[in-house]
């Protein structure tokens, strides 16, 4: 399994150029990280001529494009295409976002896509997230009630209390925000990272959930927690627009008021 840091870029060699056909006249070069676990080689950097009079306006369109048309061996994560599902994130232009949710027209010159950075990669633009989901299994992610849950009634919440979860709910654990995080990059074994401190958050402020001392407990921790130094990188990255920086200073907040 490969690895794609700041430490080894260096080793990225150029790899192929695949043409457009005769008679394009409006190219755009998509320059695609590939590796292939299965060769004894270091990963490198294909280089691909679309025509973007006949591509769809969205990078993952571009990759689809590639992937149907030009190089079937290329390897990528998608889904939903909407910006729902987080599959398809990776490091586009320099910057952890959604191929679908990122607009060709909006990159000047060459368009460079990479994998989440600073992670495992599998393959291609495919990173590991075991580490990722495995953190995110540890907050229990799911509502925990003192009450057994009836068929017959939902659990009420005021809408002022509904409210508290908005900016929380929409993230679609794309991790690009963990691993546009410098903290996480230097201590993922141990601090949780913005994208699962966020989705701990929406489960404490949850009113229906009945564990919220128990959650303060588990993050009151110098690592899980504290290694967040408020770099900003999580809120400037997530391409939904959330704010994992605020929900982490509100957990460090009622960790003070609960004491």
């Amino acid at each position: 399994m490969g690895w794609l840091s700041s430490s080894n870029n260096a080793k990225i060699s150029v790899g192929n150029t695949y043409k457009a056909q005769k008679g394009a006249s409006r190219i755009k070069n998509f320059k695609v990280y590939r590796y292939d676990p299965d060769k004894a080689s270091n990963p490198k950097l294909d280089t691909y001529e679309i025509d973007l009079d006949n591509c769809q306006p969205m990078v993952l369109d571009a990759l689809i494009k590639i992937k149907n048309e030009i190089d079937t061996t290329l390897t990528f994560r998608r889904s939903c295409r909407e910006g729902i599902c987080g599959s398809c994130s990776m490091n586009i232009d320099g910057t952890n976002t959604l191929a679908c949710l990122k607009s060709i027209s909006d990159i000047k010159g060459d368009v460079y896509i990479y994998p989440l950075p600073h992670m495992p990669v599998i393959r291609d633009l495919v990173p590991d997230l075991s580490l990722s989901y495995a953190q995110l299994t540890s907050i229990k992610p799911w509502l925990q009630a003192d009450t057994p849950h009836s068929i017959d009634k939902e659990r009420e919440q005021s809408p002022q209390e509904r409210r508290k979860l908005d900016g929380l709910w929409e993230c679609v654990l794309c991790f690009c925000c963990s691993t546009g995080c410098p903290s996480y990059w230097w201590n993922s074994e141990s601090y949780l990272g913005p994208a699962v401190l966020l989705q701990a958050y929406r489960w404490i402020v949850d009113s229906r959930d009945k564990q919220t001392e128990d959650r303060l407990n588990m993050l009151d921790d110098p690592f899980r927690l504290y290694r967040c130094h408020t770099i900003m990188n999580c809120t400037n990255t997530c391409p939904k627009g959330l704010n994992p920086a605020k929900a982490i200073a509100e957990v460090k907040k009622l960790l003070v008021l609960s004491k």
